[in-house]
């Protein structure tokens, strides 16, 4: 037999190409908080529930577990897949459903280490049933790495502390859809915003060309665009607590929405604002 023979029947069969998918979370109910949690919030967990297709099984959404691992299966049988990992196809949305599937074949205390590449399959849209969708909760440390009885380890209490200490302290704004308050060296609210970029960024031109693009003496610092969405950011009053933020941040959502929503043509000071605030803004995938 020839080489090229060989070399032929040695050959594994190539594995179907995933498409890359720019807006991977489109259409899902909780699009914002899966963003936030691929880039913004340190540690939160989101609990969803599959479709009857897939067992009606109730799982944990969580930003990232140990060692930047896929899945794992408590011992008491809760499964965490998840949103964050080294691994990426091109459709974010395919490879947490990968990791979502094959976590729910896990035997208690079983872990997932790292998922191979899928191939085309279902996606979240496919497998969360969107109905019996939980609650988002940001946490202060990666608690929910362990379990209570873990828990209470003193030496996995140092480490817990030891994690949050190095954590971006992170909130929620209430009642504000996808605005999260942050603290580095000052205070900043990081805003996904729902809908299409194009319209975000006409939106906010509209506004910071009339200098209203503000809210509690907030000052606009530019935008970054992730998974598909815009995500605007503002540097907050020094000191500012996310809890204060809640009634100034809702009142100029209502602005913020009118204009985004507006179909007048941008004049040409507009464009002009328009075209400086894209100039600043980064892309992550």
């Amino acid at each position: 037999m020839g080489k090229s023979s060989r070399r032929n029947k040695e050959a594994k069969p190539k594995k179907a190409r995933v498409q890359f998918v720019d807006r991977p979370f489109e259409g899902l109910p909780f699009e914002a908080e899966l963003v936030a949690m691929r880039e913004i919030i340190p540690s939160a967990t989101l609990p969803v529930t599959t479709t009857a297709e897939h067992g009606s099984r109730e799982v944990t959404l969580v930003t990232i577990l140990p060692g930047m691992g896929a899945a794992l299966r408590r011992k008491n049988g809760e499964v965490l897949v998840a949103v964050q990992t080294v691994m990426s196809s091109g459709d974010v949305s395919l490879d947490i459903a990968d990791r979502l599937l094959k976590a729910l074949e896990l035997e208690p205390g079983q872990s997932l280490l790292q998922a191979d590449l899928p191939e085309p399959g279902p996606r979240l849209q496919d497998v969360i049933d969107t109905s019996k969708t939980g609650e988002l909760t940001i946490h202060d440390s990666y608690d929910y790495w362990v379990d209570e009885d873990e828990a209470k380890d003193p030496n996995v209490q140092m480490a817990l502390q030891q994690t949050s200490d190095q954590m971006v302290p992170t909130a929620q704004v209430e009642g504000v859809e996808g605005a999260y308050w942050c603290r580095m060296q000052r205070e900043f609210l990081r805003w996904v915003r729902p809908e299409e970029e194009e319209k975000v960024l006409d939106g906010l031109a509209r506004l910071h060309h009339k200098r209203e693009l503000t809210f509690d003496d907030a000052r606009f610092v530019g935008a970054f665009r992730a998974m598909g969405l815009l995500i605007p950011v503002f540097e907050l009053v020094e000191g500012a607590e996310a809890d204060e933020l809640a009634k100034p941040l809702s009142e100029f959502e209502a602005k913020l929405e009118a204009a985004i929503a507006s179909t007048e043509p941008l004049s040409a000071e507009e464009r002009r604002t328009r075209s400086g605030i894209i100039s600043r803004q980064v892309t992550l995938r």
